[in-house]
């Protein structure tokens, strides 16, 4: 069984080999994420390709979301406007399945609950926004503006979102929220809402207040283990939607807290480039095995922190994620079911998307690999 297969060369290192140009891993994960959009009965993206099952599962507004402003990113960046095209039928699939109060739905679309939830709409937000500033259609500035309002509308007097938690997680209250306050900044850089940025700072200032001294925040996991453990996915989360609306509201601080955050992050790194999975709230490792996803997104708020900071010395530790994260691309075989995708888990049969190719680890895969791009291009000029 392929699953077996896999598992067998994860555990044997047989998996792994030499990282190719970016250009290389960038395109082959482009064209999985397309393939990913063919593989559903809409113009959305399947929320992954489960290798146990031998099938792509439904498409995943929440995801969909954000895979959106990567696609135009890289049809701008390599000149491929079937990308483009492609990001712009996610987005119009996004309109069409956007729930009457303007919330977007939890789950998958097979799912027998249909209820909006906060964290999926504030990440639909990326897509719509960016869909919009590409092409100017009307259609996407109204979605985003009932999408934003919703989420505003939604919001405790305290900056915390409390009601509308996804039915699928256990966790209730999130303080990887802040990324949803991200998405409302990229709304307001859209459109003008000056209520969306106001409400963004709300959110991180509720999420910074309940934070320890040493910068851990609690709540900040996709199971309701409170103060026990978080997934570097969900930290990631939380630092990049501090440091966003910290860098969009000219806050400072909060950009120092995000640093900090991603030093003690760093300060754990393996000497391949992967993050153990799971940090404890002393910023130690708990597991072995690695949340790919984790991976890239780390890599992206080390270069974000970089860029936006002078923090030099934190493009170090993003290269080398990025290079595992590149390692352990699949670009040998023809199932072009996995071929360019990324792993949920490196073993595959590690506790985050067990045996599945996640549509979000390759989008921010992409994400991370662009970003990089422009540093070298900079050293290239210096």
């Amino acid at each position: 069984m392929n699953h077996i297969k896999q598992l067998v060369k994860d555990k044997l290192g047989m998996s792994v080999f030499p990282p190719q140009s970016i250009e290389t891993h960038l395109k082959a994960a482009a064209d999985w994420l397309l393939q990913a959009q063919r593989g559903t009965a809409d113009d959305g993206v399947a929320h992954s390709y489960d290798i146990r099952a031998n099938k792509w599962l439904a498409s995943y507004p929440e995801t969909t979301g954000y895979v959106i402003p990567t696609l135009y990113d890289y049809a701008r960046h390599y000149n491929a406007p079937e990308y483009a095209e492609a990001a712009r039928k996610m987005t119009e699939w996004e309109c069409d399945i956007q729930l009457p109060d303007g919330g977007v739905r939890a789950g998958t679309m097979d799912a027998e609950i249909v209820a909006p939830t906060i964290f999926n709409t504030g990440q639909a937000l990326f897509g719509w926004a960016k869909a919009y500033l590409e092409t100017g259609e009307e259609r996407f500035r109204i979605a985003l503006a009932r999408a934003a309002d919703w989420l505003v509308a939604a919001q405790d007097e305290d900056g915390a979102w409390r009601r509308f938690p996804s039915p699928f997680t256990t966790s209730k209250l999130n303080s990887y929220n802040t990324r949803s306050a991200f998405g409302l900044v990229r709304a307001y850089e859209a459109i003008g809402n000056v209520r969306y940025l106001e409400a963004a700072i709300a959110n991180v200032e509720w999420t910074l207040a309940r934070a320890h001294a040493n910068d851990w925040l609690p709540d900040n996991c996709l199971s309701d283990n409170q103060d026990q453990t978080a997934l570097t996915h969900t930290i990631a989360y939380s630092i990049r939607g501090i440091l966003e609306v910290g860098e969009a509201a000219g806050r400072q601080d909060y950009i120092e807290r995000a640093v900090r955050m991603a030093k003690a992050v760093a300060a754990r790194q393996r000497e391949d480039g992967a993050l153990n999975a799971f940090y404890t709230p002393q910023w130690q490792t708990a597991v072995s095995w690695s949340c790919v996803t984790g991976n890239s997104q780390m890599a992206i708020n080390w270069l974000r922190l970089a860029q936006l900071t002078g923090e030099t010395a934190l493009i170090a530790y993003a290269k080398k994620a990025n290079r595992f994260n590149m390692s352990i691309q699949n670009l040998g075989t023809d199932d072009m079911h996995v071929r360019g995708a990324m792993k949920g888990s490196h073993p595959i049969n590690g506790g985050y998307m067990t045996y599945r190719y996640p549509n979000w680890a390759t989008k921010f895969f992409m994400d991370g690999l662009m970003l990089e791009q422009l540093f070298n291009k900079v050293d290239n000029i210096g």
